[in-house]
């Protein structure tokens, strides 16, 4: 009896490592990979206000001893834009690639004379995020399967929004600026839009933006238009502004899953 109570013991510790070991969520994927990389250009009006490039890197990272995806997203102002108000920004996450969740955060803001410069680091396991950079209040309580503003992004471009129905809102917990929120996306159906590479169908989404802020209009007052396609990749999306309203295409783009349908 003691040697099978030895046993028993033996295979819980045994089971329970392996469960601690696999206690991340398994999304499939088909959606984006390595090797990805698109550019977009933001008018406001007729003028060129800014441009965006955003790239999966064609080799994988191993961050929290988990493969990830490496995702940089730069932004920048230019023309006459830049000389009013000048942005460098650089956005970086590494995705797990098979829960695509984020393993770690890294941020580098320059507007005008503002700057910000950070690294966020998630343990899934304990529910934590830590901010490197700082001294106090470096660790924060947060929600299972918590996002960073871009694997929450690319988390979504692994749904089937065939599933869902039209006016179902989409809510992926986040954390950014020391604070836990709920991304809310709307969906609204799906539609044919004409992009800078002529029309093309889509999937139609909606931020949804808590009320009373001061820049938007209101709030839905942000659209995506993402390929109705397997890659799933905003290809137009409109922003109105209390100040005028901008647009923002897809300008080029490489590596995707299969090639985009325009027509």
């Amino acid at each position: 009896m003691k040697k099978l109570l030895i046993g028993i013991g033996i295979l819980s510790v045994l089971s329970t490592g392996f469960m601690a070991l696999n206690a991340y969520r398994r999304v499939p994927n088909n959606s984006f990979g390595p090797g990805e990389h698109l550019e977009y250009r933001v008018h406001y009006g007729f003028l060129n206000a800014a441009e965006a490039i955003v790239d999966v890197s064609p080799t994988l990272y191993k961050v929290n001893e988990r493969p990830c995806y490496r995702v940089n997203v730069d932004g920048r102002t230019v023309g006459a834009f830049d000389l009013v108000t000048r942005v460098r920004d650089t956005w970086r996450s590494y995705i797990d690639t098979s829960a695509i969740l984020p393993q770690k955060f890294y941020t580098n803001l320059q507007e005008n004379s503002y700057r910000k410069e950070e690294n966020i680091t998630f343990n899934h396991e304990t529910n934590t995020v830590k901010a490197e950079e700082k001294t106090e209040h470096d660790v924060f309580k947060v929600p299972d399967n918590v996002h960073d503003l871009i694997s929450g992004y690319y988390f979504l471009r692994t749904i089937d929004f065939n599933k869902i129905s039209a006016g179902q809102v989409i809510e992926v917990p986040a954390f950014y600026d020391d604070t836990v929120y709920n991304m809310k996306v709307r969906y609204r159906g799906k539609d044919v839009v004409k992009a800078k590479h002529g029309k093309i169908n889509v999937i139609k989404l909606n931020p949804v933006l808590p009320p009373g802020n001061k820049l938007f209009k209101e709030e839905e007052s942000i659209r995506i238009f993402v390929s109705d396609d397997t890659n799933k990749v905003p290809v137009k999306v409109e922003v109105d502004l209390w100040i005028g309203s901008m647009v923002m295409d897809l300008k080029q783009n490489n590596g995707l899953k299969q090639p985009l349908k325009f027509f």
